[in-house]
């Protein structure tokens, strides 16, 4: 059986909070770097922390439609990290409908995902497919 191991890349942002809002979703091959596809999407108004959820949620159900065996997600928000890896709590209902929504991906997914904090500049094609959509809904 062929494994197909990814990187999800994924970055969310408002302007103002809550503000017009977009995501940015870059995956790719972890073995060889290839980039599969990238998505930028404007959401309308929301907040910065749904999101980053709206981003992971579109990245994760990409892996499953795609038949990924193994996942990582890489994301600049420290809060949907500690969250996603159970450090931190879901206290906010809207992010804990989010929350929810991503572990059932994950058990669609059938395996553990990885889910890995990285620094604005680490994550910059993410970043920048998300102000991308941003940039299309406030013209």
């Amino acid at each position: 059986m062929n494994q197909l191991k990814l990187n999800i890349y994924t970055d969310g942002g408002a302007r103002g909070n809550p503000g017009p809002a977009g995501i940015g979703v870059v995956i790719e091959n972890a073995e060889s770097g290839e980039v599969i596809e990238e998505h930028s999407q404007y959401l309308g108004e929301t907040t910065n922390n749904q999101a980053e959820y709206k981003a992971v949620l579109l990245g994760m159900t990409r892996a499953v439609e795609i038949g990924a065996t193994n996942v990582t997600v890489i994301a600049d928000s420290e809060l949907l990290v500690r969250q996603a890896t159970g450090e931190y709590k879901v206290k906010n209902p809207g992010l804990a409908q989010r929350f929810l929504e991503l572990r059932n991906l994950e058990v669609r997914l059938g395996h553990p995902v990885r889910y890995r904090h990285v620094r604005r500049e680490q994550n910059k094609r993410a970043d920048a497919l998300a102000n991308k959509a941003m940039d299309r809904g406030t013209t």
